[in-house]
C-alpha cells in the first residue's frame, strides 16, 4: 500500500489548478497560488516525482471523432486464478476501445469495461470479433450509456 502524502492549502491550490488545465504555465500557477515562479516549480517537481501527479494528459471529444457509443461491460471468467485474471489483463490492454477495465466484487461480474466505439456495428464486431474469444471469458453483459450526466477528471482534494 503506497504511503499517504500530506498536502499543504498551496499543493492542493497547485493540484486543483492543474487538474482543471494541465496546460496552464508555471508563471500563471504561481501567480495564482501566492509563489514566485522557482519555489511553485519545486512543488509541482515534488508532486510528480511523489508519485501524487501521475501523468499530464490531452482530453478529447469523443463524438467528433466519431466516437458516439459508450458501453459498461460486465465479464465473467471461467476460472479465478491469478493466471487467468493476469491473461485477460494483458489481453483486454491491448485493445484500444477499453478506456476502462476494473476487477470487481458485490456483481455477478469479475471485470467491469468501459469501452467507446463508433457505432452498434462497431460494437457488434469488437464484441464478436475480439471480446468473447479471450480466454476464459464466459459470460458478457453489456449496458450502453443514453447520456453522460457528469462527467469528471478532478480529483476531490478536500
Amino acid at each position: 500500500m503506497q504511503e499517504l502524502i500530506k498536502l499543504d492549502r498551496i499543493d492542493k491550490k497547485i493540484l486543483t489548478l492543474m487538474q482543471s488545465n494541465a496546460r496552464i504555465s508555471n508563471l500563471e500557477l504561481a501567480d495564482k497560488v501566492g509563489l514566485s515562479p522557482t519555489p511553485c516549480s519545486r512543488r509541482v517537481k515534488r508532486l510528480e516525482e511523489s508519485g501524487i501527479i501521475d501523468k499530464h494528459v490531452t482530453l478529447l471529444k469523443p463524438a467528433v471523432l466519431g466516437l458516439k457509443l459508450t458501453a459498461m461491460i460486465g465479464i465473467t471468467m471461467d476460472r479465478h486464478t491469478p493466471e487467468r485474471f493476469d491473461n485477460f489483463e494483458r489481453a483486454i490492454s491491448e485493445l484500444p476501445e477499453v478506456l476502462e477495465c476494473l476487477i470487481v466484487t458485490g456483481q455477478s461480474a469479475d471485470f467491469l469495461l468501459k469501452v467507446i466505439v463508433r457505432d452498434m456495428e462497431h460494437y457488434e464486431k469488437f464484441l464478436l470479433g475480439q471480446l468473447t474469444k479471450l480466454e476464459g471469458v464466459t459470460g458478457v453483459h453489456s449496458s450502453f450509456v443514453l447520456r453522460e450526466m457528469i462527467k469528471k477528471t478532478e480529483l476531490p482534494l478536500d
